[in-house]
């Protein structure tokens, strides 16, 4: 895995299936390879939650990080049926839990996380707080495009920058902005 193009046996799988599906919204391969570093990283026991499953790119990078461990849990939620059945199709661990449904859903059964990675509309530009909430002290949260594509609506560049204002402003959480990928802030709960 030294190079660029190199890539665990579990994302290049995600990677097949999102193209077999045409799904284009796939985790970018810089903040994927982040993901991985951060999850080989949690303490033991670790809780790691995904808002936006997609076809299980982002899902992968998390869990390539963490094999060969089993004792940690990774919930992963994606709201589209189609696109969630794509990524049921993987060869997933035992400790990966991937459900169709909503994220605020997910948020709303409680719990807490050692990582979240918001990478859905829900949990992110809806429902900030409850991922935040969800965080145990000294967790980390993640939130991807966090820079302007083109194309995106006045609303959608509203909804980021008061995701990016939030996050970098808000009492119990120490973030940082990274220019990584499609850009990333990274929020440590301290509070």
């Amino acid at each position: 895995m030294s190079s660029e193009t190199s890539v665990p046996s579990l994302v290049a799988a995600a990677g097949t299936r999102a193209r077999e599906a045409g799904f284009a919204m796939s985790c970018d391969p810089a903040v994927g390879r982040l993901l991985m570093v951060l999850a080989a990283h949690l303490p033991d026991g670790a809780r790691v939650l995904e808002l936006g499953t997609g076809t299980g790119v982002g899902t992968a990078w998390i869990v390539s990080g963490l094999l060969p461990r089993t004792d940690v849990t990774v919930t992963s939620v994606e709201s589209d049926p189609d696109t969630a059945r794509a990524a049921a199709g993987g060869d997933w661990p035992s400790f990966v839990d991937l459900r169709c449904g909503g994220a605020l859903e997910v948020l709303a059964e409680g719990g807490a996380f050692d990582l979240v990675f918001a990478d859905a509309p829900g949990g992110k530009w809806d429902g900030l707080d409850r991922s935040v909430a969800a965080l145990r002290p000294r967790g980390m949260l993640v939130v991807d495009d966090m820079i302007p594509q083109p194309g995106w609506t006045e609303s959608h560049r509203a909804a980021q920058d008061k995701v990016r204002e939030t996050l970098l402003s808000a009492p119990g959480l120490t973030s940082a902005e990274l220019a990584a990928g499609s850009g990333v802030i990274l929020s440590v709960r301290t509070g």
